[in-house]
């Protein structure tokens, strides 16, 4: 029998840079590299300028984002005053009490540039694009340059990041650029290339994005204990996965139990494993000792395999044949074990977490494979694969609806929300419905209209469409009826948007936040 040549040897008779090899990029590789981040950067933010300029935004959470980068950029702590408010932690609450993501403090020289919300949907924007460069470098190096292209195409049109884009802004804009960088490395060092310092770098800095990324840190750190090709791990190896293997969770832990806390936040805020357990530690026993209930926890509704089926076909499914999947599973596990149904769906900026580092777990796999059939067809079957699948999720996705015309008018609700924002003067303090803080937060002190009233000296309500987080729009109506009682004037009112003011109210920001929705 005739052995099959080895991907650097098939990919090297293609003319392209060989696999695993350290060949520089040439002059048509940046070009291409640079056009095709344009190109998502570019269609990135027209997802999320569209859904700004169509009052689709939301207070929760693009403007807790913008108060927080505009007080990094005013050389404070990361204050977040409609964050606080709402959820009783008060007016001075700093974001760093919700998660720990000190990475954001990077944006703040941009405020000093723009002082606005949209500067941070672009910016979003262009760094998801930057992760293109070492994935591409990264597939580049584990299979074929055209492989690689195939994975950078499929990774910009990807839907979780489609389904990021089109949820305001979040801390996940730099996730996946640093687990690029740190796939990158980590496949640099396996194949000779690399610096483990580098590597160690890479893993801080995803720490700094958001506390529970500790869990995707010790995912690295277990794929570096592994053999690699036949190959042990060298001692210096074993120390770096060790390190990552127990520093990872251990920062998780002290980020929740210390950091949060003492930044005015509290270490169960987000805990919804009740069913499991009150600790980390019993549910992580309940899972042991009771792994079909876990199991059953795991699946069950049918909403939570959907979603991890649509994440495992971006890799074609070849990510089950990859150790690095053990990057994506305990953020995976961390979701579809807990009680809020919110983490469970395709939704959202969840699944922009692990985007990257399930397309490369499909990368390594699909290496696996073309190592023992034919490496040049297997790498071109397998990219081709990848990019279809993207592709046939687009009308589905946030980019579909950007081709109809409906997608861009601007309506008379609009046009009415509009003329309620510019009866607020600048530097109110105003309570705002939840479509209409992001278009007041450049110039204002938003507060969240809630279902507690804050006493605000302007409201800006909106009763003719459900904003959350009231539960039905009666109550909305309810609100503005009671408002109006206590003293409050209407000085503006049309297509359902209620413009109030009270010069003499004293406003209350200290109280508990209400109850949740039956």
């Amino acid at each position: 029998m005739t052995t099959q040549p080895p991907a650097s040897v098939a990919e090297g008779a293609a003319g392209a840079a060989p696999a695993g090899s350290g060949a520089g990029v040439g002059r048509r590789d940046v070009v291409a590299l640079a056009a095709m981040m344009l190109g998502a950067a570019l269609l990135y933010s027209v997802v999320s300028l569209n859904r700004f300029q169509t009052w689709r935004s939301s207070t929760y959470d693009l403007v807790i984002f913008d108060q927080a980068v505009r007080s990094y950029a005013h050389g404070h702590l990361p204050v977040a005053i409609v964050k606080g408010v709402h959820n009783g932690f008060g007016p001075g609450f700093s974001v760093l009490g919700d998660h720990v993501s000190p990475i954001l403090a990077l944006l703040a020289p941009l405020y000093l540039v723009y002082d606005d919300p949209r500067t941070l949907l672009v910016a979003q924007a262009v760094l998801f694009a930057c992760a293109i460069v070492p994935l591409w470098r990264f597939t580049r190096r584990e299979l074929t340059a055209t492989a690689a292209y195939g994975v950078a195409a499929a990774y910009a049109l990807s839907w979780p990041l489609a389904s990021a884009v089109d949820f305001d802004v979040h801390e996940v804009a730099f996730a996946p650029l640093l687990m690029a960088v740190v796939f990158d490395q980590l496949s640099a060092l396996r194949h000779g290339t690399g610096r483990r310092w580098r590597l160690a770098l890479a893993c801080a800095a995803v720490l700094c994005v958001k506390e529970d990324l500790g869990l995707a840190v010790a995912g690295v750190g277990f794929c570096l204990l592994l053999p690699h090709r036949g190959r042990r791990p060298g001692r210096g190896d074993v120390l770096l996965g060790l390190g990552c293997l127990l520093g990872g969770p251990a920062y998780t832990a002290l980020a929740t139990r210390v950091i949060i806390p003492a930044f005015g936040g509290r270490a169960d805020y987000y805990w919804s494993y009740d069913r499991l357990g009150r600790t980390v530690p019993a549910v992580l026993w309940h899972v042991v000792s009771r792994p079909a209930d876990a199991w059953s926890t795991l699946t069950h509704p049918a909403t939570k395999i959907h979603t991890v089926l649509l994440l495992l076909a971006l890799g074609v499914l070849t990510p089950l044949l990859s150790p690095y999947l053990a990057v994506t599973l305990p953020l995976l596990a961390e979701r579809m074990l807990s009680g809020s149904p919110g983490w469970w769906g395709t939704g959202a900026q969840y699944n922009a977490f692990v985007v990257i580092p399930l397309l490369c777990a499909g990368v390594d796999g699909a290496a696996r494979i073309a190592r023992r059939w034919p490496a040049r067809r297997v790498a071109a079957v397998w990219a081709t694969g990848v990019v279809l699948v993207a592709v046939a999720a687009l009308p589905t996705s946030a980019y579909g609806p950007l081709w109809r015309a409906t997608a861009w008018r601007q309506t008379a609700d609009m046009r009415a929300a509009q003329d309620a924002v510019d009866r607020i003067p600048d530097g109110a303090l105003v309570e705002a419905a939840s479509s209409v803080g992001p278009h007041l937060s450049r110039r204002t002190r938003v507060l969240l209209w809630d279902r507690i009233p804050r006493w605000a000296p302007w409201v800006v309500a909106d009763v003719g469409r459900p904003q959350f987080p009231f539960c039905a729009l009666d109550d909305q109506r309810t609100r503005v009826e009671l408002l109006r009682s206590r003293g409050y004037q209407v000085v503006f009112e049309e297509k359902d948007f209620v413009v109030l003011h009270d010069p003499s109210a004293v406003p209350r920001l200290t109280a508990p936040p209400a109850p949740p929705c039956a």
